[in-house]
């Protein structure tokens, strides 16, 4: 059984996607996701955006969908990957938005290509948060003031470790979640 999210905003406002039942995929809700995208309003036209672990790639289309110039969603599931690559054929943009089949850790192990905006929804329960936050930082995937969107388990919120030159900008709880904007400040 799959389920569906809509797009919030921008040129594909109330288009719907299909996300499939699959354990641990876990899509941001809309009601953050809004809060999310006000927080990024200035900063997303024309923007290079990654969406790294993106599951049901809500977030990284939703930024496409608002003026985002080039967004790369990265998914290691085969079958999330197929079904994102199907939905997206009918999304006509003159945007650059690509998916890549690949673990999201052995990504930013590759060749850094650097990025406005980031955002980082790992699996909860897998403890990745802290590690990728390093890769990115220590792999030159970041430009100059990038904004890194990161959301995870409020119970182990307390655990988030940033890097020394990040700052927490935003931050909220929903429930069992809680959201931070965070900003590179090199």
């Amino acid at each position: 059984m799959s389920g569906k999210i809509r797009i919030i905003a921008g040129q594909w406002r109330g288009r719907k996607l299909v996300v499939p039942d699959k354990q641990g995929l876990r899509p941001t809700p809309n009601r953050l996701r809004e809060t999310l995208f006000n927080w990024l309003a200035m900063y997303l036209p024309g923007s290079r955006c990654l969406d790294l672990f993106t599951g049901s790639g809500a977030l990284g289309i939703e930024a496409a969908s608002r003026g985002a110039k080039e967004v790369l969603l990265v998914e290691k599931n085969s079958d999330i990957v197929q079904n994102l690559r199907q939905q997206l054929l009918n999304f006509k943009s003159s945007n650059k938005l690509d998916v890549i089949h690949a673990d999201a850790l052995q990504f930013l192990k590759g060749t850094p290509k650097a990025f406005d905006i980031v955002f980082l929804d790992p699996p909860f329960g897998q403890d990745l948060l802290n590690l990728a936050c390093r890769l990115l930082e220590d792999g030159g995937w970041l430009s100059p003031q990038a904004l890194i969107y990161l959301e995870l388990e409020t119970k182990i919120s307390s655990e988030l470790s940033l890097p020394n030159s990040w700052q927490i900008i935003r931050q909220k709880q929903a429930g069992q979640v809680s959201v931070f904007l965070v900003q590179n400040l090199n």
